[in-house]
C-alpha cells in the first residue's frame, strides 16, 4: 500500500517529546501496533509516529479509511477533536487547537453566508465547479467563547490569554510556554511587550521571562490606578480585573482576525487603544453619576 505523508498534516499537531516518542516505540516493539492508522484515500491522517516506528523496524500495521471527510478542513477538524480529548495534550496546546477549530468554523460560516447571497442573487456556481473546501458540508455552528473554553477544558480567561499569545507573542515566547518554562498568564503578559523585548526576555531564560511578566503586570496596575483630582472627590469607578481584560482583548483580536489584520504591531496597538477607550468610558460614566447627584 502506498501511504502518502503530507508534512502539513504531520506538523498540524505539536510533535511528541523525545521521551514520549521513546515510550511509544518501546510499546510498539513489545506489543505491536495495536491502533489502526487512519487514512483519507492514500493520505495518512492519524498515526504518523506509529507509521514511522513501524517502517523503521519493519513491523506490520493495520489501516482504516475515514469516508466522512469531504475536504482538508474536515480532516483538520477531525484531528483537532481527537487531540482535544487526549490527556497528554497541555492546556496551551488545547487552547491553540480550540482556536483553530473556531477559525475553521468561522471561515465556513462566512463561505455559507456568501453562498446564500450568491444563490439569492442567482450567481451561484454549479456544485462541480466549487472549490475543495466549499459547501456542501454540515452547517457550521457558531461557537461562543464559553463553549470553546468548555471543549478545551479551560476557563474563558485562559482562552483569551492563549489567543493573545497566539496573536502577539514572539516565536521564542511561544516555545517557552509550550516547553512549560512559564505559565500561560505570564506568557500573555510578556506578549504585551515589543517583540524585541520579548526575544531578549526569552533569551534570558525562565527567570528573566518571569521578571518581564512581573514588570508588565506592575506597569498595568500603575496605569489603572485612579489619580486624585484637586478640589474634587477621588474617581471611584470600578476597575476591570485580569479575567475581564483578557476576555476583552480576546474579543478585539477575534474581530481583527475576521478583518484579516495580521500584523502583530497593529494588533498590539489596537488592543492598547481599546483598553484606553474602556478606561475612559468608565471614567465618563462615573462623572455622569456624580453630576446626577448634584
Amino acid at each position: 500500500m502506498n501511504i502518502v505523508v503530507k508534512e502539513e498534516l504531520k506538523a498540524y499537531i505539536d510533535p511528541l517529546t523525545a521521551d514520549e516518542h521513546e515510550a511509544l516505540e518501546r510499546s510498539i516493539l513489545a506489543e505491536g501496533c495495536r491502533d489502526a492508522l487512519v487514512l483519507w484515500g492514500d493520505v495518512l491522517v492519524d498515526g504518523h509516529n506509529r507509521f514511522g516506528i513501524c517502517q523503521k523496524h519493519g513491523l506490520p500495521f493495520n489501516t482504516v479509511q475515514n469516508t466522512r471527510f469531504q475536504s482538508m478542513e474536515d480532516v483538520h477538524l477531525w484531528m483537532i477533536e481527537q487531540h482535544l480529548g487526549r490527556r497528554s495534550v497541555s492546556d496551551f496546546q488545547r487552547g491553540v487547537l480550540a482556536l483553530r477549530k473556531r477559525d475553521i468554523l468561522s471561515a465556513r460560516k462566512q463561505v455559507e453566508q456568501a453562498q446564500l447571497q450568491r444563490e439569492s442573487d442567482g450567481t451561484a456556481e454549479p456544485a462541480d465547479e466549487a472549490g475543495e473546501d466549499s459547501p456542501p458540508w454540515e452547517p457550521a455552528p457558531k461557537i461562543s467563547r464559553a463553549e470553546l473554553a468548555r471543549e478545551a477544558k479551560l476557563s474563558t480567561s485562559q482562552v483569551g490569554m492563549i489567543e493573545r499569545i497566539h496573536a502577539q507573542a514572539a516565536a521564542e515566547v511561544v516555545e517557552a510556554v509550550k516547553a512549560g518554562m512559564i505559565s500561560i498568564s505570564a506568557a500573555a503578559a510578556v506578549a504585551d511587550l515589543p517583540e524585541e523585548e520579548q526575544r531578549a526576555a526569552a533569551a534570558g531564560g525562565k527567570d528573566e521571562l518571569k521578571q518581564a511578566a512581573k514588570r508588565v503586570r506592575e506597569s498595568k496596575r500603575k496605569t489603572r490606578a485612579p489619580k486624585p483630582e484637586p478640589e474634587s472627590a477621588e474617581m471611584d469607578f470600578e476597575e476591570a480585573n485580569e479575567d475581564e481584560i483578557a476576555s476583552r482583548d480576546a474579543e478585539v483580536l477575534a474581530a481583527l482576525e475576521q478583518l484579516g489584520e495580521d500584523a502583530p504591531a497593529l494588533r498590539r496597538r489596537v488592543v492598547a487603544l481599546t483598553r484606553e477607550n474602556d478606561t475612559l468610558r468608565a471614567q465618563l460614566a462615573h462623572l455622569r453619576r456624580q453630576l446626577e447627584t448634584l
